[in-house]
């Protein structure tokens, strides 16, 4: 099984949404909207994106 790493190009902020993207070869574009759109849901979106940022490694 693949690891989830934060690719080095191509980051928009942290390369959390990037990371998952390509883990799953899921849209890139989809992902980040996915991400916006939930903040306007009450939740700890923006902690869960920050605490990815710090556990997932980067790519080499």
């Amino acid at each position: 099984m693949n690891s989830v790493e934060r690719p080095r190009e191509g980051r928009m902020i942290g390369g959390v949404c990037r990371g998952i993207a390509q883990r799953f070869g899921w849209n890139v574009g989809l992902v980040r909207l996915a991400f916006v759109v939930s903040c306007v849901l009450p939740g700890p979106q923006v902690l869960v994106y920050v605490l990815l940022w710090v556990l997932m490694p980067s790519a080499p």
